[in-house]
């Protein structure tokens, strides 16, 4: 028997040993979802488009304990981009790892300015706990969800933004950099500091 459920839902990207598969956050209760990605007819494309980021409006069709997607519309085209093994930090970045550090705290963030003084963006750092969590990976796959984070962004301003998840190659933490704006100047630099071109977008 087939159910469908409706909601909003965060795509996170690939399913986890599941390529074919996006995993999606739901946002009402901030849980994992595996959706189907293809064999797809009418919607194949608009499906094809998604990416890591994207807030969407979705009815999922459920059978067997697998969904796919019956309708799908984007609402914003935020982009989440995920880069292991980062080198070259930028000064923000340290400075919270380094206030975290100092304070014993397992997550410490502070909001960034552009050179007039606005606000452009929050930095985050999350400690890691070799042995015991993933940090990187529990971001990933939507076990530690960003929406809190992203929430308290939309307060500043409730547009797209572009969100940089770092794993550091020599320091244990990870750092999350939301900033404000898409296809901002600053979100630009953090692409080309970093070699991360923007993803294709229909």
């Amino acid at each position: 028997m087939e159910t469908t459920t409706e909601g909003t839902f965060r795509v996170l990207g690939a399913a986890p040993e599941r390529a074919d598969d996006l995993l999606l956050l739901d946002r009402a209760d901030h849980e994992p979802v595996r959706v189907a990605a293809d064999g797809y007819d009418d919607l194949a494309a608009d499906v094809d488009a998604l990416r890591p980021g994207y807030l969407v409006d979705a009815t999922l069709a459920w059978a067997d304990g697998d969904a796919r997607f019956d309708t799908v519309e984007v609402r914003k085209r935020t982009l989440f981009t995920y880069a292991d093994a980062v080198t070259g930090l930028f000064e923000a970045a340290l400075d919270t790892m380094e206030q975290a550090r100092r304070e014993g705290a397992g997550v410490q963030g502070r909001p960034t300015f552009s050179a007039d003084g606005e606000p452009n963006g929050a930095v985050y750092a999350f400690a890691e706990q070799s042995g015991e969590r993933d940090i990187f990976e529990e971001i990933r796959t939507g076990a530690l969800p960003l929406e809190p984070l992203i929430d308290r962004l939309d307060e500043e301003e409730d547009c797209e933004h572009e969100v940089f998840v770092f794993r550091p190659l020599e320091h244990d933490f990870v750092v999350v950099y939301l900033v404000l704006h898409r296809d901002s100047v600053l979100a630009d630099t953090v692409r080309d500091t970093y070699d991360y071109p923007r993803p294709a977008e229909s």
